[in-house]
């Protein structure tokens, strides 16, 4: 039975939903008109301090709706219950997606895909050197890695909502996909003999990388056409992912 196409038009509104939480970073993002909001949640058990009387009104006066939650609710919402100071907000960015639409839409692209990047901080560095280089969207997988979170906004500078980034529960099937319509796949591994600088890169690639401490995963290695290696000096083994990130968004 194929689905409904309201609910197919309600699973691409959500898809691009990002609820984020912590009353700083909720703050900023209902500060920022530039954003499109979908709905402001509290904890019913929040005490009436300033800066949540400020996100009320604030949220009245965009027209955004406000819903109310007990603890274990909101919890549920936030995803996150030691971290979320009884609010979170959902915000609708028209950069998320998913690899059907972005691949329907880009006919050449290249794109950094992360395989168990587990630290916010990276993320959000790793999103503000693509935003700001050549880089066309990342490949974020929605479990085994860091998610977009207040560390990782902050560490983005506010790039996170101009970067188009592709979510995926799978991110071996995903690659795979690219990979059957064109896509040459890259791992960066500082054991690869081939130097990342010596290659002319086609139209549509893709660069993997891996995890802080165990790199790019074996199974998603073997998917890939090859691997490369930034070549370094003195005996240096491995840089930072993001580091890393920033060499190839302005390759």
């Amino acid at each position: 039975m194929d689905d409904s196409p309201e609910y197919l038009a309600k699973k691409a509104f959500f898809d691009k939903v990002l609820t984020i939480y912590g009353r700083n970073a909720v703050m900023e993002a209902l500060e920022d008109e530039a954003l499109t909001i979908h709905k402001l949640h509290l904890s019913k058990s929040n005490k009436d301090v300033p800066i949540l009387q400020n996100m009320k009104a604030i949220a009245l006066k965009r027209g955004i709706e406000i819903a109310y939650h007990d603890k274990q609710s909101l919890s549920r919402i936030s995803k996150n219950a030691k971290q979320d100071q009884g609010v979170a907000l959902d915000i609708v960015l028209e950069y998320f997606g998913n690899e059907e639409e972005f691949i329907s839409n880009n006919i050449n692209y290249r794109i950094i895909a992360l395989d168990g990047v587990t630290n916010p901080q990276n993320l959000g560095m790793i999103i503000r050197s693509c935003a700001a280089g050549n880089i066309d969207a990342i490949l974020l997988p929605t479990k085994g890695a860091a998610q977009i979170s207040p560390l990782a906004i902050k560490a983005s500078a506010g790039t996170l909502f101009k970067m188009p980034i592709i979510k995926t529960s799978d991110l071996k099937k995903t690659l795979e996909s690219f990979k059957n319509k064109g896509a040459d796949l890259y791992a960066l591994s500082s054991h690869a003999a081939s130097n990342y600088k010596e290659h002319s890169y086609g139209d549509k690639t893709i660069f993997v990388l891996g995890n802080e401490s165990e790199g790019v995963s074996k199974e998603i290695e073997a998917l890939c056409n090859e691997s490369i290696a930034i070549p370094m000096q003195r005996g240096v083994e491995s840089l930072n992912v993001a580091v890393t990130a920033s060499l190839l968004a302005f390759l």
